[in-house]
């Protein structure tokens, strides 16, 4: 659902601005909750690893949020479908 939100959005902006472009997983996180993104920053650094906020999740967040939420999104619906 929120991969179908984010395209919806990356589309909608495309209308408003003419030009099309995939917004990332950390700017949409950032828009809607910046306080959990800083959140999640320091609890992974503090209790994980730094190493494995930066260059790991960093990247993730970098990457276009409708893949990001899709991708985890299917392979729920795959891996809990009815048989």
């Amino acid at each position: 659902m929120g991969g179908i939100a984010s395209g919806v959005g990356d589309l909608m902006a495309w209308q408003e601005t003419g030009s099309f472009r995939l917004s990332a997983a950390g700017e949409r996180w950032f828009q809607y909750s910046p306080d959990t993104l800083n959140l999640a920053q320091a609890l992974t650094q503090r209790y994980l690893s730094p190493e494995v906020w930066d260059p790991y999740l960093q990247t993730v967040l970098l990457w276009p949020a409708v893949l990001v939420l899709t991708v985890p999104g299917l392979i729920l619906l795959w891996l809990f479908r009815r048989r």
